[in-house]
């Protein structure tokens, strides 16, 4: 099955909300060995480039006085993601700024690590924060009780909705997308090549999945978790969106475009100033089915 078809699967089971379903522990989870088969990092455009691995996406921005890295993946994630920072000809140790989409062990389990090795530091928002720092999501958490811990990390910067953090000449726009998790932040930033500039928009998971028992139509813990996702798809359809990146890139399609890129597509093959949109329009419509699922219990 080629990487095309392996995305369009796993689109399909994620607009039914159970693709990106949470294991008891990354050492025994199957689809966590899917996500962690190494992928050869790429560019994306301009100063963006693709390292995570194949099934959790990192980025990389780079310049000359130093890199901005978001999401760490996996724990066991982290050496592969050194080790692709290094196969396009940087060094790990110019890391100077780590930023997190969402806590959840997938995509923050490698941060700590990858703290360690550049001597980085690390934003993310409010609630995010301590989430990093304990190692532990909290009950307003939608998939609470039912995700491992993470490794702890260090001192770590607060961001503002619509704050946008500077590392030498690299400026990164955080937008608050919660829902998700209590403390989902999208990210917008500038890339250039050739003498064009894009925005690229790294879109936080705006998928409504929760541990057993969690009801977002009623939840206690998460009381304003249907206001949130609201907020956060009104936030991210508005957004000037020139190349879409997620978390899980087969949700943004990133392996059919990244095919059509290397059979002479060229950068053009990742541009798509609808691609928001459609993936605002297709969360909307998994949430409404959770919700409608849960007005029949």
């Amino acid at each position: 099955m080629s990487a095309a078809s392996r995305g369009a699967q796993v689109v399909a089971l994620w607009v039914l909300g159970v693709a990106v379903a949470h294991c008891d522990s990354p050492s025994s989870c199957q689809q966590c060995e899917e996500w962690n088969i190494s992928q050869q990092p790429f560019r994306v455009y301009g100063n963006t480039y693709y390292v995570g691995v194949h099934g959790l996406a990192s980025i990389l921005i780079t310049s000359e006085r130093g890199h901005i890295l978001i999401d760490g993946d996996l724990e066991e994630s982290a050496p592969k993601i050194a080790a692709s920072i290094r196969a396009l000809g940087f060094r790990v140790e110019d890391i100077k700024l780590i930023l997190n989409s969402h806590i959840h062990y997938d995509h923050a389990g490698g941060i700590a690590e990858l703290q360690r090795m550049s001597g980085a530091a690390v934003a993310a928002s409010a609630a995010s924060a301590p989430v990093l720092e304990s190692g532990q999501t909290g009950p307003d958490d939608p998939q609470h009780g039912s995700l491992p811990g993470i490794p702890t990390v260090s001192s770590v910067r607060i961001v503002k909705d619509g704050e946008t953090v500077h590392m030498g000449p690299l400026a990164l726009k955080a937008h608050l997308t919660p829902g998700h998790t209590p403390g989902g932040t999208s990210w917008t930033w500038k890339s250039c090549e050739n003498g064009r500039c894009l925005q690229m928009v790294y879109a936080d998971s705006l998928s409504a999945i929760s541990a057993p028992g969690f009801l977002f139509t009623r939840s206690s813990t998460y009381p304003g978790v249907l206001k949130d996702f609201e907020r956060s798809f009104n936030t991210l359809s508005k957004l000037r969106c020139d190349v879409l990146l997620t978390p899980h890139p087969e949700v943004s399609d990133l392996w059919s475009r990244f095919e059509r890129n290397e059979h002479g597509g060229g950068a053009a093959a990742f541009i798509d100033s609808s691609a928001c949109r459609r993936y605002v329009t297709r969360a909307r419509e998994q949430l409404a089915k959770r919700v409608a699922s849960e007005s029949g219990q």
